[in-house]
C-alpha cells in the first residue's frame, strides 16, 4: 500500500471537463493498492496520514497534523505507484492490486479517514481524471504501509 501525500492550499479533479471535487488547505492523497495488501493495514495507513505533523505552528514549521489544523483531504486512486521501472523503459504494474480488491481497499482507505473526523473528497476511481493543486511548501511525502 503505498499513499503520496502532498500538503496543498487547494486541489481539485476534474472529469471530462466538469471539476467534480475541490478542497481547500489540506491534503492531496494518491492512493495505490498493492498485491498482498489487508483490510488491517488501511485503517493503520489512514491514522497515520491524518496524524503526520505536516503544518506550521506559530514556532515550529512541521509541528501540527491535518486534525490539529482542521484541513481537508482529497483522495485519488493511483495505481501507477505500484510502478516498477527497474527493467526497460516501459514501467510494470505487476504489483498493482487488481481493479475489484483495490477498490475495496481505496474505499476501505477513505472510510476511515472520514471516521477519523476529517472532510474528505474523492476522485472517481479508475476515471481518466485531471488533479490539479497548489503544492504548500512544497511537502510531498510517500508512505508505504503505516511505516
Amino acid at each position: 500500500m503505498r499513499v503520496l501525500i502532498q500538503r496543498v492550499s487547494e486541489a481539485s479533479v476534474w472529469i471530462d471537463s466538469r471539476r467534480t471535487a475541490h478542497i481547500g488547505p489540506g491534503l492531496l492523497c494518491f492512493y495505490c493498492a498493492e498485491v498482498g495488501d489487508h483490510d488491517d493495514q488501511v485503517s493503520k495507513i489512514a491514522r497515520k496520514v491524518v496524524n503526520l505533523r505536516v503544518f506550521a505552528s506559530d514556532t515550529k514549521p512541521m509541528e501540527k497534523s491535518l486534525l490539529d489544523v482542521g484541513g481537508e483531504m482529497l483522495i485519488v486512486s493511483q495505481f501507477t505507484l505500484a510502478a516498477s521501472t527497474r527493467k526497460g523503459n516501459r514501467p510494470s504494474f505487476s504489483n498493482a492490486e487488481k481493479p475489484a480488491r483495490a477498490k475495496c481497499l481505496y474505499e476501505q482507505f477513505v472510510a476511515a479517514v472520514k471516521r477519523l473526523g476529517i472532510q474528505v473528497a474523492t476522485g472517481k476511481f479508475a476515471a481518466d481524471m485531471d488533479v490539479a493543486l497548489t503544492n504548500d511548501g512544497p511537502v510531498t511525502l510517500l508512505l508505504s504501509d503505516a511505516g
